[in-house]
């Protein structure tokens, strides 16, 4: 067996087919959990390049286990894919966008370039099969070939159009690979010619020059291990091997062993050190596994990734902690001793974990519930930046406040989420350069002008507020929250702090199923699935109105428990008598002022809520 680690072109560089096996699945990897974070590998290095970073560690994409196999004269050369075969074939698809995108900027250089990767050139015995370097299953094998042999995303859009059965309101999905490429020329095109809300990589830059960088990243920074097998190597054995689920030493693991090494080296107390700084880290705490996003990782993962954000200002990979730490420790030289990188280990381990378990803290405990309920992970690097640079009290307690108002108006508006590492490592950066205040991340959130990061005006907050669907914009813990938040704000010095260990309920005061008690405002019956109605009559113009009405903040309310079928249908007297029998919530209070209940008295109470939650959530 020989195993290399080698640039990702390299495995593409010679004349040869790499086959894979029949008895091998179908290709299965998918956006989610493959493309996407293989698209942030490679592109988190073509910025590196673009940027003149070209000292950062390499990135390995993964290993692959080639069988040689028998080959006659005058053929290519042939590999077979023992492990790895998902993989090369995503790679050979990202290739195939990258040089139809590079033949549309009349880049035809790199086009041939990436060609060469692509496919395999010269004298050929069954030119057709063995131009292919990547040869897939049978069942893959047409819609790989289209892939390869389209040339460019129009052609391949014409192969393989959308189509849908009759009545379905959803197109069907292409085959699997041709999503594949759609999604990575997508993804590239982005990336070079940018969007309407987000500029494209190093835009002062000519393409042809930022092409060339990402070739270069592509040629020696993005890395694979190659396992060719001997004669006496046998290939299931070795997969089995390579496949078999073990105990993995976690990134926290490999960092001790690193520190304490380094320590024994300069002779300080290991024991001493140990025992001082990194004990607490080897508890259950730390390697308990805790969801983050799509990602579910030992919170430790989470500390140490979190904690280099802070510490540098951008975006760390996950997968390659203990390589990024490395690095970072021998670049920057941050520390003069050992025994000071540990004891700034032991202090912001300390700050993460007030920060991400909420009854650590009083003053910041709130702030931690709410980060894990809305799963902003991306809000820790800055936090982290505050209090390692010695904040007050004063100003963590304001930043908190315009964080959560922050996240919450734009989680009212439906604004998007994806570009919050961008966003927060700005706010990181800030912090890092001009200081740890309130005003400086005031500062920089009002600074925020874009659909993708704007702070929302309380004009933007109200329009939603009245307008759209609550669960559309918050699932149904972080609405409660929301009403809870607002709830609290009923409360005066002399109100009964009456407290209540049952969870709360999200409940619509005016049911979903409305129409058998409760008549529209003109004493008509409401029309029930009014919205499949063929004809516009009046009621079910009313009746579509009522239903959007329905999901509007102004009709939701919290209950203790729930309730049942019949109470929760029922007439608006029996229902305002269900309500605050089962509540002990003082946003319910105010019922009792109502004596009916209709759009009317909704679009009243949306407009005395929605000021309590301006008020709340204020902005500036």
């Amino acid at each position: 067996m020989d195993a290399n680690a080698i640039a990702l072109l390299d495995i593409f560089e010679r004349k040869m087919r790499l086959e894979i096996p029949m008895f091998q699945r179908q290709y299965v990897w998918g956006k989610e959990h493959q493309w996407e974070p293989l698209w942030e590998d490679i592109s988190r290095k073509f910025t590196e390049f673009i940027e003149d970073r070209r000292d950062a560690p390499v990135h390995f994409l993964g290993a692959m286990v080639l069988d040689q196999k028998q080959t006659h004269v005058g053929r290519v050369e042939r590999r077979s894919v023992i492990d790895g075969q998902q993989r090369l074939t995503t790679l050979q698809i990202f290739l195939a966008a990258f040089r139809d995108f590079c033949r549309e900027e009349n880049l035809e250089e790199f086009a041939k370039e990436c060609e060469h990767y692509t496919l395999n050139s010269g004298r050929m015995a069954e030119p057709d099969v063995e131009k292919f370097k990547v040869w897939p299953t049978l069942s893959d094998r047409h819609q790989f070939m289209d892939v390869l042999t389209a040339g460019s995303k129009s052609s391949l859009e014409k192969i393989h159009p959308l189509t849908r059965r009759p009545y379905a309101r959803r197109f069907n999905p292409r085959p699997r690979m041709v999503e594949a490429y759609l999604f990575f020329h997508e993804q590239i095109f982005a990336y070079f010619k940018g969007t309407p809300d987000e500029p494209p990589a190093g835009d002062d830059i000519a393409m042809e020059y930022r092409v060339e960088a990402c070739f270069e990243a592509l040629k020696t920074a993005l890395k694979v291990v190659a396992i060719d097998l001997g004669d006496g190597d046998d290939a299931q054995v070795i997969f089995e091997t390579l496949n078999a689920r073990g105990e993995p030493l976690l990134p926290a693991d490999l960092l001790r062993n690193y520190i304490f090494l380094r320590a024994a080296r300069h002779g300080e107390k290991q024991e001493q050190l140990y025992e001082q700084y990194w004990s607490t880290f080897d508890d259950p705490f730390w390697r308990e596994e805790v969801t983050q996003g799509r990602l579910r990782r030992p919170r430790s993962d989470l500390f140490i990734q979190h904690y280099l954000a802070s510490k540098q200002a951008r975006d760390i990979p996950i997968k390659h902690l203990f390589v990024e730490y490395k690095h970072w420790v021998e670049r920057e030289k941050p520390f003069s001793t050992v025994e000071q990188e540990l004891s700034e280990l032991a202090r912001q381990r300390d700050h993460f974990r007030t920060l991400s378990v909420s009854r650590e803290s009083p003053l910041l405990g709130k702030l931690a519930h709410f980060l894990n309920l809305f799963d902003v992970s991306t809000a820790y690097p800055p936090l982290l930046a505050m209090l390692d640079l010695g904040a007050s009290d004063g100003d963590m307690s304001e930043t908190a406040d315009m964080l959560e108002s922050y996240f919450v108006r734009r989680a009212i508006c439906g604004n998007e989420t994806k570009a919050y590492n961008r966003i927060f490592m700005g706010l990181t950066r800030a912090i890092r350069t001009k200081g740890a205040s309130a005003e400086v991340v005031r500062e920089y959130l009002m600074s925020l002008k874009s659909a993708t990061d704007v702070w929302p005006s309380d004009d933007a907050v109200s329009d939603a507020w009245m307008r759209i669907s609550a669960y559309q914009s918050l699932n149904n813990l972080r609405l409660t929250h929301v009403l809870w938040r607002i709830s609290e704000t009923y409360r005066s010095s002399k109100s009964e702090n009456v407290s209540t260990n049952a969870p709360l309920t999200v409940e619509h005061i005016m049911p979903q199923g409305w129409v058998p008690h409760w008549p529209l405002p003109d004493g008509s019956t409401g029309v029930e699935h009014a919205w499949f109605a063929k004809e516009d009559t009046p009621e079910v113009t009313e009746s579509r109105r009522r239903n959007e009405m329905v999901q509007t903040f102004g009709n939701l309310t919290l209950i203790t428990g729930s309730l049942n079928s019949s109470m929760k249908n029922s007439a608006w007297a029996t229902k305002r008598d269900a309500i605050l029998t089962h509540s002990v919530s003082p946003i319910n209070g105010v019922l009792n002022r109502f004596d009916s209940w209709d759009e009317s008295t909704i679009e009243t109470r949306a407009r005395e809520l929605l000021g309590r939650a301006l008020r709340l959530w204020s902005r500036g």
